[in-house]
C-alpha cells in the first residue's frame, strides 16, 4: 500500500508537466579562439537530462519548465559557464557562448606526490586519492587534492576504497582491498581527462557508487579532442623527468583511434634511494555508426618500478634528516633498494554503447592479468641488516638496563652517521662464508601477487522527458589470484633452507627444503573470488526540486587454495578452504530543493551492507585456511547535508557529513613482547566500528574578472566507535599454553580504544588562496594551508587486558593501575603545520598550435612536518613500555613519515 501511494504521488507530480508549453533553447559552444566544443554537456540546473553538443558545438534543449532557470555548460579543461534564463514557452536562441579554456592543472600527475607510494604500509597511495578527485570542479575538492594532499589528507577521513572508479563503465576497484590500483594507468594523463566525478552520496547514472563518491573515465576516442599533444615535465618529487605523447585521429567513416605513450624516470626522488621507472601505453579504436552505435576496443599497459622508503623514529630523524631512507645502499657504486614495488597489470576491454534521445546502453568486458611484487630482504639466523634496527642505535646503549653506556652510545652515533645505509657487501660476504656450507643467511625475495580478472558489466539509462530518469546496471567479476614468495637473489648463497626462523618448522613439507633462485618458498596459495553487483535507480526532478532513490545488491564468494603443506598447520594448510559467502543490500536516497536559481539545499542518506574485504577474510592466508571467526558483512550508515550557491561573483558550497562503519574486521602482523608471551603474531580485530563526521566548505569569490579568492576547509573528527574484540595467534605456541584454544589462538577480549582517533590524515585543514588570470593568457596563484590534528596508528594490543600482565608471573604489574595505563597510552595529535604553495602558467596560440607552460612550487618555506606514523607493538606489556618511554629516546618509539620539503614541478606542452 505504501509503495502504491508513493507511485501515485510520484507520477501525479510528473504527468501534469506535459500540459505546459514547451521552450526550445538553442546555442553554439565555442572557446575564445573560435574552436567548436563538441564534448560539452548542457543542462538546466536541477534537471536529470544532460544534452551533449554535436561536432559543430551546437545544442538544443526542450523544456516544459517555466520562470527563472539556470543553464549550466560544462566541458573538460574549460571553466563552467552558468547563464540565468527566463523561460516563457517561446523559442530561445542564445547564439554563440564562449568558454574560457583552462590549463589542465589536474592532470600534471606529479603535483601531489608526497612521500612513498605506500605510506600506510599496505599499498594505499596518495595518488589514489588525488586521482579520484581530478574530475571535479568543486573548490573544496580541488584544494583537498592539490594542496591538502601533501599531508596525506583524506577526504572525510575515508580510505580510497570508499570511492568507486570505473573505466568505460567497468569498475577498477580490487577485491583484495577495495581500492583502485592507480598505477595500472599512471602516466596516461592525456587520456584520463574525460571524467565525471560524483562526490559523496550524489547519484550517478553509471552505478551505485560509494560513500566517498564515484569517478568515471570515458576513454573512447570520440570523447577526446582530435589532434596531437606533446609534453615534457621536470620535477624533484617522485620522478625527475617525464615525456608524453598523445594522438587522437579525426573521425573517418565513423572510425577514430587514440594512442598515448609516456615515460617517467628518476634515479631517486625527493626521498633518498627511491628510484622510479614507469612506462605507460594506451591505444583505443572506436567505430561509431548510424549516429547511435559505438563499438570500441582499448588496451592499457602501465609498468611501474618504484623504490620504497620507511617510517623512522625521532632518534633516526635527528641523526639523518627527513629525506633519509634505510632501505638502500650502494652496490658496485650504484643505488640498490631492497624494498621495491613492481606493478604490471595490462588491461584489455571491449565496449558497446547505444545512445538515442531517451535511452542509453553501455556494455563492456575487461580482461586484466599481471603481477604486483614487493621486494624485501629476509635474514635467517643472522643479524638484522636494517641500519635503523634498535640494537644499532645510540638509544640501545643509553637505555641499557644495567646503566647508561655513553661510550658505546657515542660510537654507535658516529658509526650510524658514517654508514647509515644497507651494507650490501657485508651481506654478500656473510652468504659466502664457508661455515654456511652454501646456505644463504640473507635472501632478497618478492612477495608476489599474480592476478587474472575478468569483469563484465552493463548499464541502461532511460529518460522520460526532462524530469524522470531510470538507471539499471549489473556487473560480475571473477578473480584468480596467485600469492607466493619468490627468491629473486640468493646474494652469493647457493640455496635457502625453507624453514620458519621462529619455530624451526618447514614451510613446505612436501617439497624440497632447499630452495634455489627463482623458486617459490615460504608460502604459496591461490584465491578464487567471484563478485556480482546490481543496482536500480530512479531520478525525478522539476524546476524547484529533484530526488533520487538507488537500490543495490552485492554478492561475494572467496576460497583459499593452499599449495604448500605447512608443518605448523598440517591439517589446515594444503587444499581448499571452506567458501566464504557474503551478500548485502544497499539503499540510498537524495533530495535537493532549489530555493532559487542560485541557491539550493540537499540532503542524502544511505545504508550499505557489503561483504568483508578479501585481505581481512582469512586469519593467516599465507599459512593456513582458517577463516576469521564470526566474519560478517560490514554495514555503513551515512548522512550528508549541503547548501550550494552560484552567485555572479561568489560560488561554493558548505556541507556536513556523518558516517558510521560497523562490523569491520582488521588483521595485523607484528612481533610482540606481551604479558602472554613473545612471538610473531597475527592480531585479528572484529566488531570494529568507526565514526566519521565533520563539516567541509569551499568558496570562490571574483574580485574582478582577473582576480579570484578561494577559501576552503574541513573540520572533522574520525574516531573508533567501539571496543573491538581482539584475538592473537602465536606462530610458535610460545605463549602460556593453558590460554591457547584448539585453533591455536588466544582471545584477549576487548581493546579499550572507543573514542580514540584514527590515523586518517589531518582532521582539520584550511586553505586560503588568490589567483590572477591575465587577459593575454598568463596566470599565477598562491595558496596558504593550515593542517591540524593528525594522529598516529594505534597499537591495539596495548589497549587490551593482557597489557597489564607481567609475563614472568602471569599476574598484573603492581603499578599498572587504570590511571597509570591511561597516562602511558595517551593519544596526542601530531604538530600543526603551515604550507605555502604557488602555481603559475602561460599559454600561447601560434598558427593553430596551443602551447602551455605550467610551474608549481610546493612547501615554499621548506616546512618540516610529519604526515603520519604508527605506534610500535613490540612493547606489549606495561612494564616494558613504561621503562622504554621514561627514556629520552625510547628504543621502540612511534615511527613517522615526513612530508617533502620545497619541491617543484614544470610542464611544457604543445597541442597540434
Amino acid at each position: 500500500m505504501k509503495t502504491l501511494l508513493f507511485v501515485v504521488i510520484f507520477l501525479g507530480g510528473y504527468f501534469p508537466v506535459y500540459g505546459q508549453s514547451e521552450t526550445v533553447i538553442t546555442g553554439t559552444i565555442r572557446d575564445f579562439q573560435g574552436t567548436n566544443i563538441s564534448f560539452a554537456e548542457v543542462s538546466l540546473l536541477g534537471s536529470t537530462a544532460y544534452i551533449p553538443t554535436n561536432e559543430q558545438g551546437r545544442f538544443e534543449i526542450r523544456s516544459t519548465w517555466q520562470g527563472n532557470q539556470v543553464l549550466v555548460i560544462e566541458a573538460d579543461n574549460y571553466a563552467t559557464q552558468s547563464i540565468a534564463l527566463v523561460l516563457e514557452g517561446k523559442p530561445l536562441a542564445l547564439g554563440v557562448i564562449r568558454l574560457q579554456r583552462l590549463l589542465p592543472i589536474a592532470n600534471t600527475d606529479n603535483i601531489v606526490s608526497l612521500t612513498d607510494s605506500d605510506l600506510s604500509g599496505d599499498g594505499e597511495s596518495p595518488e589514489a586519492a588525488v586521482g579520484l578527485l581530478q574530475a571535479t570542479k568543486d573548490v573544496y575538492l580541488r584544494k583537498a587534492a592539490f594542496d591538502f594532499g601533501q599531508a596525506f589528507f583524506r577526504v572525510r577521513g575515508y580510505d580510497s576504497s570508499e570511492g568507486v572508479l570505473r573505466i568505460n563503465g567497468i569498475s577498477m576497484n580490487k577485491l583484495l582491498n577495495g581500492r583502485p590500483e592507480w598505477n595500472n594507468w599512471g602516466g596516461l594523463n592525456d587520456v584520463t581527462r574525460t571524467q565525471e566525478h560524483r562526490h559523496g552520496l550524489r547519484s550517478s547514472r553509471f552505478g551505485f557508487g560509494g560513500v566517498l563518491g564515484s569517478t568515471d573515465f570515458d576513454l573512447r576516442p570520440s570523447k577526446m579532442r582530435p589532434g596531437t599533444r606533446l609534453s615534457v615535465s621536470a620535477s624533484n618529487r617522485t620522478y625527475s623527468g617525464r615525456i608524453m605523447a598523445t594522438h587522437t585521429s579525426s573521425p573517418s567513416n565513423g572510425l577514430a583511434f587514440t594512442v598515448s605513450v609516456s615515460h617517467r624516470s628518476a634515479n631517486q626522488g625527493y626521498i633518498d634511494g627511491t628510484l622510479f621507472g614507469g612506462f605507460s601505453f594506451f591505444s583505443a579504436l572506436e567505430w561509431e555508426f548510424k549516429n547511435r552505435h559505438s563499438l570500441s576496443i582499448s588496451g592499457i599497459l602501465a609498468h611501474t618500478r618504484r623504490g620504497r622508503s620507511a617510517a623512522v623514529t625521532d632518534e633516526v630523524f635527528d641523526l639523518a634528516g627527513r629525506a633519509y631512507n634505510p632501505n638502500w645502499g650502494l652496490q658496485d657504486g650504484k643505488i640498490r633498494n631492497a624494498r621495491e614495488r613492481f606493478i604490471f597489470e595490462p588491461i584489455v576491454m571491449a565496449n558497446y554503447r547505444y545512445r538515442s534521445k531517451n535511452f542509453e546502453l553501455t556494455t563492456g568486458v575487461a580482461y586484466q592479468t599481471g603481477t604486483r611484487r614487493n621486494s624485501r630482504l629476509g635474514f635467517f639466523n643472522a643479524p638484522n641488516p636494517d641500519p635503523t634496527f634498535y640494537r644499532y642505535l645510540p638509544s640501545f646503549y643509553i637505555n641499557n638496563p644495567i646503566g647508561a653506556d655513553f661510550t658505546n652510545a657515542a660510537l654507535a652515533r658516529e658509526g650510524f652517521r658514517n654508514n647509515p645505509q644497507l651494507n650490501w657487501e657485508r651481506i654478500h660476504q656473510a652468504n659466502r662464508t664457508p661455515l654456511n656450507d652454501g646456505q644463504a643467511s640473507y635472501v632478497l625475495y618478492d612477495d608476489t601477487v599474480d592476478d587474472t580478472q575478468l569483469t563484465a558489466g552493463m548499464v541502461a539509462n532511460f529518460r522520460f522527458g526532462e524530469s524522470l530518469s531510470m538507471d539499471f546496471g549489473a556487473e560480475i567479476k571473477q578473480l584468480t589470484s596467485a600469492n607466493f614468495a619468490k627468491i629473486r637473489d640468493l646474494l652469493d648463497g647457493v640455496f635457502h633452507a625453507d624453514v620458519d626462523a621462529f619455530s624451526n618448522t618447514r614451510n613446505d613439507t612436501e617439497g624440497d627444503v632447499q630452495k634455489g633462485q627463482g623458486e617459490r618458498f615460504n608460502y604459496d596459495y591461490d584465491i578464487k573470488g567471484f563478485s556480482s553487483r546490481f543496482f536500480a535507480q530512479l531520478r525525478y526532478g522539476v524546476s524547484r526540486w529533484q530526488t533520487a532513490l538507488s537500490v543495490g545488491f552485492r554478492n561475494q564468494s572467496l576460497t583459499r587454495i593452499g599449495k604448500f603443506r605447512n608443518e605448523r598447520f598440517l591439517d589446515d594448510s594444503l587444499g581448499e578452504s571452506e567458501p566464504i559467502d557474503h551478500s548485502g543490500l544497499q539503499i540510498k536516497g537524495e533530495f535537493t530543493y532549489r530555493i532559487s536559481g542560485r541557491h539550493w539545499f540537499s540532503v542524502r542518506g544511505a545504508r550499505i551492507e557489503r561483504p568483508p574485504l578479501l585481505q581481512n577474510a582469512f586469519v593467516n592466508p599465507r599459512e593456513q585456511n582458517e577463516i576469521v571467526p564470526g566474519l560478517q558483512s560490514e554495514t555503513v550508515h551515512a548522512l550528508e547535508v549541503g547548501y550550494d550557491m552560484r552567485l555572479p561573483k561568489l560560488t561554493g558550497r558548505i556541507g556536513a557529513y556523518h558516517t558510521r562503519f560497523q562490523n569491520r574486521t582488521d588483521i595485523n602482523f607484528f612481533f610482540v613482547d606481551s604479558g602472554l608471551g613473545s612471538d610473531f603474531v597475527q592480531e585479528v580485530l572484529t566488531d570494529l566500528d568507526q565514526l566519521h563526521r565533520g563539516i567541509e566548505f569551499g568558496f570562490e569569490y571574483a574580485l574582478s574578472p582577473q582576480v579570484k579568492l578561494t577559501l576552503a576547509g574541513n573540520l572533522g573528527s574520525y574516531v573508533f566507535a567501539s571496543n573491538p574484540n581482539v584475538t592473537i595467534n602465536f606462530d610458535t605456541a610460545s605463549a602460556q599454553e593453558d590460554l591457547i584454544d584448539p585453533e591455536g589462538s588466544i582471545a584477549l577480549g576487548n581493546a579499550n580504544i572507543k573514542g580514540l582517533h584514527l590515523a586518517q590524515g589531518p582532521e582539520q585543514a584550511y586553505a586560503i588562496g588568490i589567483s590572477y588570470r591575465a587577459p593575454n593568457y598568463w596566470w599565477i596563484g598562491a595558496t596558504a594551508n593550515l593542517l591540524k590534528r593528525s594522529y598516529v596508528g594505534l597499537s591495539t594490543i596495548t589497549r587490551t587486558s593482557s597489557f597489564a600482565l607481567d609475563p614472568e608471573t602471569g599476574t598484573p604489574f603492581p603499578e599498572a593501575t587504570p590511571e597509570n595505563i591511561a597516562a602511558l597510552l595517551t593519544q596526542n595529535p601530531l604538530s600543526d603545520f603551515y604550507l605555502l604553495n604557488m602555481v603559475a602558467g602561460k599559454s600561447w596560440l601560434r598558427e593553430g598550435k596551443y602551447i602551455s607552460l605550467f610551474i608549481g612550487l610546493n612547501n615554499i618555506f621548506d616546512t618540516v612536518y610529519k604526515t603520519g606514523g604508527f605506534e610500535q607493538s613490540r612493547n606489549g606489556n606495561f612494564g616494558q613500555l613504561q621503562q622504554d618511554l621514561l627514556r629520552d629516546n625510547p628504543s621502540f618509539a612511534p615511527r613517522f613519515w615526513y612530508g617533502f620539503g620545497r619541491t617543484f614541478f614544470i610542464n611544457f606542452a604543445v597541442s597540434l
